[in-house]
């Protein structure tokens, strides 16, 4: 009896194990890929939802701004979305996961509404989405 309930015991850690680490981490690729499709759906629907809430405009075509630094910004400009959280959630996941534990600011000087913002980042998103294909060729 006492060899089955080792046997149960190194399964459940294991299993405790694999729950506490992710399987893999996703791509650059993936996660840009998946930020613009998420935007085109948003954006087919009849209504994006909260498109009338303003948020901190992102200089995308900045060119002293590095890539990270808009990514971070793009991030929190989405996080100060709070009525529509959840529809949001997976940008905001994705930016800062490509972004890293990098902190930046962002100014309240210019808004701009989101049914604006998401378009642009979508287009940001999608540039750095074929740089990074062109540059794995």
């Amino acid at each position: 009896m006492l060899p089955p309930l080792k046997a149960a015991l190194a399964l459940l850690s294991l299993l405790q194990l694999g729950a506490s680490r992710p399987l893999m981490t996703t791509s650059p690729h993936l996660k840009l890929s998946e930020i613009t499709q998420r935007i085109q759906q948003l954006n087919s629907g009849v209504q994006v939802p909260c498109n009338d809430t303003r948020v901190a405009q992102v200089a995308f075509t900045d060119r002293k701004l590095s890539e990270q630094e808009l990514l971070c910004q793009a991030a929190t400009a989405l996080t100060k979305v709070t009525k529509c959280k959840k529809d949001y959630e997976p940008f905001i996941i994705n930016l800062q996961s490509l972004h890293g534990s990098r902190s930046c600011s962002l100014s309240n000087e210019n808004e701009i509404y989101l049914r604006n913002f998401l378009p642009e980042l979508g287009n940001f998103t999608q540039g750095l989405y074929r740089r990074l294909a062109a540059a794995a060729q």
